[in-house]
């Protein structure tokens, strides 16, 4: 970003009070706000202005919030956070599965919503950058050419686990969810088998992890999925 950019951010939230705290408190933290009190009028706004991240409720009066995640990232590839009062896993995987790149569940606090919001911006810059190297720890992953090392010495993965680590760098820092993961690693036909995933995490965490008991960076979301968490 250029020197001085102020990030651009797209609020849809059909309850008015909710709506003017959101503006209000991003504003305060410096970000320049656009709101819409429905789906329709989100996409208008992202058709017609640079947006760098959507903060979107999923209850909204003229569309599902998953219906206006799916059109929004049909177009744009920039952050998109779920706030809502929906809080069952159910909605929660298909929001993310749909697009989203985080959930939190309202009441929600304003300190872990710009927390959230931050971190997504940093994956952003980092993405916009083509960064090809992550590290985790003592270990640096090179997506470009395939490797990994712990402590300058080699990793060796097999192919299987290999993609599940790439599936999972290339979406660090946010939840992939255990469907999504078995679709890119497994197939479409093995979404069900979540047996499948959880020896490769394992096996990931004994390989990558000081400690695979109490892993720091390949991380479970209980119901959702799995988080890689890169040190910045």
């Amino acid at each position: 970003m250029t020197p001085g950019y102020r990030h651009t951010v797209l609020v849809v939230e059909d309850e008015g009070p909710i709506r003017q705290l959101l503006v209000a408190t991003l504003a305060a933290e410096g970000f320049l706000v656009q709101e819409a009190g429905s789906a329709t009028e989100g996409i208008a706004i992202a058709a017609t202005r640079r947006i760098d991240l959507f903060l979107v409720d999923l209850g909204l009066p003229d569309l599902d919030g998953q219906v206006l995640i799916r059109r929004l990232r049909a177009s744009s590839q920039r952050p998109i956070l779920v706030l809502s009062a929906r809080s069952n896993e159910t909605d929660k995987v298909a929001a993310l599965d749909a697009g989203a790149d985080d959930y939190l569940v309202k009441p929600f606090s304003i300190p872990e919503l710009h927390a959230r919001l931050r971190a997504a911006l940093r994956r952003t810059t980092r993405n916009d950058a083509g960064l090809q190297q992550l590290r985790i720890g003592d270990v640096l992953v090179d997506l470009d050419a395939m490797t990994v090392m712990r402590a300058d010495v080699p990793v060796r993965l097999t192919a299987t686990q290999w993609r599940l680590l790439a599936v999972l760098a290339k979406s660090a820092n946010r939840v992939v969810t255990s469907q999504a993961l078995l679709r890119e690693v497994w197939g479409p036909h093995q979404v069900e088998q979540g047996h499948y995933l959880r020896i490769y995490m394992r096996q990931l965490r004994q390989r990558l992890e000081a400690d695979a008991t109490q892993p720091r960076y390949l991380l479970t979301e209980p119901g959702l999925g799995y988080r890689l968490v890169i040190d910045a």
